[in-house]
């Protein structure tokens, strides 16, 4: 079926008869063919040219003699009930264009007169259309398609009204009716996004897979924004496809008794027997579970209602729903985790249908939060199936209220075993989805983190892996702001943090060294945010990042000096100490033993206290002899890098002797090809600009330099710089 063909469907109730509609659109087209005859005609009659009017004269008469004499019936053709007459009546003996000009002003009175009836007609409509659409929001789907019909009747092109009523008539299955709908709408608006998306329904219900996708690949072309919705449609068909097909191979397996398929339908009938005791459930299930062991056999579950279990079974569903389980209850709900787990592991059809039983997704956060390991550690493995790939996450999303999964899952980090991996891989897994981190900001300051707080602060009594897994989880929903702004609001954060930086402080232990590095990662993306809060810690914060430059872990050191090159602009205080604590030798022995990233926190950090603190201009003179360092840094092709060597290179050279002692170098030319490059961040061209002005106001012997290179235009260009300092 093509996408772009009309079917027997869109002939609804506010079509006319098919020969009666196609003989006015004929009619119709006929006498606009004659309006533009006439009006060619019209500008041959004003011609210039006298043989071409002439020619137009003659041709006009003939029309004119035709029209009186002929003895057709005068056709009338209607539009939305205005009746235009194609053949308006003149006399022969007005003159030629007296006719001519007259018979357009009866078609302007009528255009005006049939746009006056389009407005009354399209009140009438958008009057129906809300009544139609007050009837779907009420689930009355026959008085909608009535109201639908009724406003179509009044306005025939009107788009919404045709999806309006294609969505009632999917509701009603009445799934050809709809495709017609949807392609009148597009005859109306080609581009209607919603008709695409209605017609795949349609199609896919049918299923006409093929056209499906075509409908969902329309709408991809038109809006390329769509992504995510073309995604979950070509989804839906692929899933639809794939249980259509796997139902069919099952039923061939029935039909050729072949005994585990047979065995599936048995066992599940035996189950269905009423009133047995807890025990003969439990064993049965546990004997369903081993039958279940491919597609064919996950198939054959799901067709003979082996998700019903909890449903119709009321032993099954109160002993898995208790909230205190005795021995049999547990053996009981762990039987039927690993049951589910057999029957969903790959098969995202039956993931999907599991969650849409009631009980199974109110338990599912219970049963995390029961206190029991063997149900816990069955219910993540059973969730784990879900959150390994996106289908299953995004049903988990759909399907689930995880306002308090994020804390409830955080609690198995005080576990020993191997719940807080599983837990943390979730976790993980989740922070993959936006409106997971969306939910996560309801409960965020009232329940995790006070927990996060505590957990942090008893590192050395959880599970250090699993913390390490949780710093880094929240480290990464930092990247939603609204979230890290309320943890960077956090005074009991902070403290948290700081007191888990100084347990871990010189302690070897590598599970420790690797708490330290997260929390310190953490510190950093809170660091993206500016508040009194971290105001007020900046001195603190700072302190501790000075003791660890010394850390024998390159990857702390690192992290240290990016947590500093964030939290000095907070606070001139914090500025103050690190400068008195030797912030300047310490950055200029890191740069030393390079590294980009680390060059990169290392210079911004030089770059904040040069560009206020004298003492820090003094010490990076003294430390870094002839400006070797920085030298070799704007030798950098990293752009960051080059701008605040040559800024911090600017800052110093108001320190006495400092542009002296560059004077047998290559510094002219290095910051002349900065200056006068074409760098994306014109930050580099500044501040290479700003260094050089300085450079030559400094020590004008470095003049002789510049002129010898032709730079004199570059550095008066670059005075306006100098002085807005």
């Amino acid at each position: 079926r093509c996408v772009s063909s009309v079917s027997a469907g869109a002939r609804g109730p506010a079509m006319l008869a098919g020969g009666e509609q196609q003989e006015q659109e004929d009619d119709f087209q006929r006498f606009l063919r004659r309006v533009d005859d006439i009006t060619n005609l019209l500008q041959g009659l004003d011609s210039t040219n006298p043989a071409v009017e002439e020619k137009n004269v003659a041709e006009t008469e003939k029309r004119l003699y035709d029209q009186e004499t002929s003895k057709e019936e005068v056709s009338k053709t209607t539009v939305n009930r205005t009746v235009i007459n194609t053949r308006a009546s003149v006399r022969v003996f007005l003159p030629l264009k007296l006719k001519l000009y007259g018979f357009l002003a009866i078609l302007e009175k009528d255009a005006k007169e049939r746009a006056k009836r389009r407005k009354i007609n399209e009140r009438l409509a958008n009057a129906l259309k809300e009544k139609g659409n007050d009837a779907f929001r009420k689930g009355d789907y026959v008085v909608a398609i009535q109201r639908y019909t009724e406003g179509l009747k009044q306005l025939r092109d009107k788009q919404e009204l045709y999806t309006n009523r294609a969505q009632a008539y999917l509701k009603m299955h009445e799934y050809e009716k709809a495709i017609g709908d949807c392609e009148w709408a597009l005859k109306c608006n080609e581009k209607c996004i919603k008709a695409y998306f209605l017609m795949g329904k349609a199609h896919l219900a049918l299923k006409h897979y093929s056209e499906s996708r075509q409908c969902y690949e329309k709408i991809l072309q038109i809006d390329p924004q769509k992504e995510s919705l073309f995604k979950d449609c070509m989804n839906e068909v692929n899933l639809e496809e794939k249980r259509v097909k796997d139902e069919e191979r099952a039923m061939k397996e029935v039909q050729s008794g072949k005994l585990a398929a047979l065995s599936i339908k048995e066992l599940l009938q035996k189950l269905d027997r009423p009133d047995q005791n807890i025990l003969y459930y439990t064993a049965g299930i546990r004997l369903l579970t081993g039958a279940v062991k491919d597609c064919t056999e996950q198939t054959l579950f799901r067709t003979n209602n082996g998700f019903s279990i909890l449903k119709d079974n009321e032993i099954v569903r109160r002993g898995f729903c208790a909230k205190r389980k005795n021995t049999a209850e547990v053996d009981l709900s762990v039987s039927l985790l690993v049951l589910w787990q057999a029957a969903c592991a790959g098969n995202e059809e039956n993931q999907r249908l599991l969650l849409t039983q009631p009980d199974v997704n109110a338990q599912l956060p219970k049963l995390l939060s029961s206190g029991v390991s063997e149900i816990q550690k069955e219910t993540l493995a059973l969730i784990s199936l879900y959150s390994e790939n996106e289908n299953g996450r995004r049903l988990l999303v759909r399907h689930q209220d995880l306002t308090k999964w994020l804390q409830i899952l955080m609690t198995f980090v005080n576990s020993t075993d191997a719940r807080a991996s599983s837990a943390m891989n979730i976790l993980s897994d989740l922070t993959e989805e936006e409106r997971f981190k969306t939910q996560c900001r309801v409960m965020l300051s009232t329940g995790v983190l006070p927990l996060f707080t505590q957990l942090l602060t008893s590192a050395k009594l959880v599970n250090q892996a699993a913390l390490v897994r949780c710093i880094g989880i929240m480290g990464n929903l930092c990247a939603d702001v609204v979230i890290r702004m309320q943890m960077a609001e956090s005074k009991e954060c902070w403290q948290a943090c700081l007191k888990l930086v100084d347990e871990c402080f010189g302690v070897s232990a590598s599970k420790y060294q690797e708490c330290l590095f997260a929390v310190l990662g953490l510190m950093m993306n809170l660091l993206l945010e500016s508040n009194v809060i971290i105001q007020y810690f900046a001195v603190d914060i700072s302190g501790r990042c000075m003791s660890l430059l010394g850390d024998k872990d390159g990857r702390i050191v690192t992290r240290a000096v990016g947590v500093l090159s964030r939290i000095l602009p907070a606070s001139s205080s914090a500025v103050e100490e690190v400068v008195k604590g030797g912030v300047v030798k310490k950055m200029i022995k890191v740069l030393k033993a390079g590294g980009q990233i680390t060059s990169n926190y290392g210079l911004k950090t030089l770059s904040i206290c040069t560009r206020s603190n004298r003492q820090a201009q003094e010490d990076l003179v003294k430390s870094d002899k002839r400006f070797s360092v920085l030298l070799k840094l704007l030798d950098s092709e990293n752009e960051m890098i080059v701008g605040n060597a040559a800024f911090c290179l600017g800052q110093c050279l108001v320190i006495p002797g400092a542009a002296t002692s560059l004077l047998n170098s290559n510094v002219v030319m290095i910051l002349l090809k900065h200056a006068g490059g074409d760098a994306t961040r014109t930050s580099v061209q500044e501040n290479a600009a700003i260094a050089l002005g300085k450079l030559c106001v400094a020590e004008p012997r470095h003049i002789f330099q510049l002129r010898k290179l032709n730079g004199l235009a570059i550095l008066n260009s670059s005075m306006k710089y100098v002085h807005s300092i």
